[in-house]
């Protein structure tokens, strides 16, 4: 039976869920592959994922696509991802049809002039959609996110005493977005790994051992069945 089915005898679907998408390394190593060969079937999986949360009615997914911290890998292996991401964003052109909005979060001022054009071109083009809303964190840090933040603050001129949570949220990358109700980590990891570190404050979490490349869209479901299953006080009784 599909998810799509299933949604009826949920109680609720999250509004916003969020991905650390991890394990592309190990699930190649395990086949005795090359590195690369483990982040093609990592995007692969994420066009995948996309796709059925789109179908299902979700309105916002993000993905952990490449932090602040990756740049310390291997200069191939960098090399690699980034064409990974060429490849991806000239492919969205292709499916404008799907009806999914592109945006992009993190600091990406600092990428290669061809991926800054063709991600400003992703955006307008799919900026009409009006159907999932999929955030790619790239060169993201939750840290970096909120120095950041900080620093539009203080040059705002703004009063420390007017400083409120919603001051800190306007000035994040995440401006606008509602913060992720579930966040997703497969790889057998137990952590955040300084993704969304201000949104998560209330975020439920769901982890798995699977390895990014083979996460499915029943992954999905087992983890939007536990969702329903969790009772969200909000520090409340």
């Amino acid at each position: 039976m599909s998810f799509f089915k299933k949604t009826k005898n949920f109680d609720k679907l999250p509004e916003h869920i969020a991905i650390i998408m991890d394990g592309n390394g190990r699930w190649a190593k395990k086949r005795s592959l090359p590195r690369t060969a483990g982040h093609i079937a990592g995007s692969k999986t994420f066009k995948e994922i996309a796709r059925y949360a789109n179908k299902i009615g979700l309105h916002y997914l993000t993905v952990y696509a490449f932090s602040t911290e990756n740049w310390k890998r291997p200069k191939d292996e960098v090399e690699s991802i980034m064409n990974i991401l060429r490849d991806y964003l000239r492919d969205t052109k292709n499916f404008k049809d799907e009806n999914i909005k592109l945006r992009f979060i993190g600091d990406t001022d600092v990428l290669a002039e061809d991926i800054k054009q063709m991600i400003a071109e992703a955006e307008d083009d799919s900026k009409n959609a009006t159907g999932l809303q999929l955030f790619i964190a790239l060169n993201y840090g939750g840290r970096d996110e909120i120095v950041n933040a900080v620093k539009k603050i203080v040059d705002s001129g703004i009063s420390s005493s007017d400083i409120t949570e919603d001051t800190i949220n306007d000035n994040l990358y995440t401006k606008g977005i509602p913060n992720p109700d579930l966040i997703i980590r497969p790889s057998g990891e137990y952590r955040l790994s300084n993704y969304l570190i201000w949104q998560s404050a209330y975020a439920e979490y769901w982890f798995s051992d699977i390895l990014w490349p083979d996460f499915k869209p029943k992954d999905l479901d087992l983890a939007i069945e536990d969702f329903n299953k969790r009772n969200r006080r909000y520090g409340g009784i």
